[in-house]
């Protein structure tokens, strides 16, 4: 079989990524988030960038560095309340930012994914989300258009992958990622687990089709919110 698997993440995406590109990243919070491919898109110093994702990290961390580093030019998520640069750089007027509501904006990548231009959706009619759109009428519902998204490069984390690319996710890792690594038209993975075999086909949750990269994930997972009981509470 054709192996996908590389040894340097910063090799695999400086080959690729460019100035202006638009970045599709998995991921909700921290969980999911593909780290290495994240800091690799650091170190490449490519700027002007468009990042979809459905947040930004916090500060510090996760997609988060990325706005320290001043690569970003636009984003396009669903939530972006945990991180402060975000809001500075946003009121600022650095940072341009395009809202959409969460199942608006999983269902764009999707659709850009399978080759769907736009599509109607009744969600945010009425709202300052609809300024702008195409509106029509279905079954007597107000709906309005959506155009899917087509990044140019997708980054995502997985829990088990083979040398192929087919992929396989863990638990909450299974948010954002299947529709990000769809809509690139480069894909590049980060998998905690790389197999010599196949990934059971009846286990594969994205096909290596989508799949133009792989690299070893980041084994430090990052925790957007550490809440833990006292010594205290614990003895009792």
């Amino acid at each position: 079989m054709q192996s996908k698997y590389q040894d340097d993440a910063l090799e695999a995406l400086a080959s690729v990524v460019q100035d202006g590109m638009t970045i599709a990243v998995g991921g909700f919070g921290l969980s999911g988030n593909p780290t290495r491919l994240i800091h690799a898109l650091r170190e490449t110093g490519a700027k002007d960038l468009t990042i979809v994702s459905n947040n930004m990290g916090i500060d510090g961390k996760g997609l988060g560095i990325l706005l320290e580093n001043r690569q970003v030019s636009k984003v396009i998520a669903s939530y972006v309340g945990e991180n402060s640069l975000f809001a500075q750089q946003y009121l600022s007027g650095e940072l341009e930012v395009e809202f959409s509501p969460q199942g608006t904006l999983a269902e764009r990548l999707r659709a850009g994914g399978v080759g769907i231009p736009a599509f109607f959706t009744a969600t945010g009619v009425g709202t300052d989300i609809a300024e702008g759109k195409e509106e029509q009428v279905f079954n007597g519902q107000r709906s309005i258009m959506e155009k899917g998204i087509r990044a140019d490069i997708a980054l995502v984390k997985a829990h088990t992958a083979d040398t192929e690319g087919n992929l396989r996710y863990r638990k909450t890792a299974m948010n954002f990622n299947p529709l990000a690594a769809m809509s690139g038209e480069f894909t590049l993975a980060e998998a905690e687990h790389v197999l010599d075999d196949f990934v059971d086909p009846d286990q594969v949750h994205t096909p290596g089709i989508f799949v133009q990269a792989l690299v070893d994930a980041d084994p430090v997972k990052e925790i957007e919110n550490v809440t833990v009981r006292s010594l205290q509470e614990v003895a009792s």
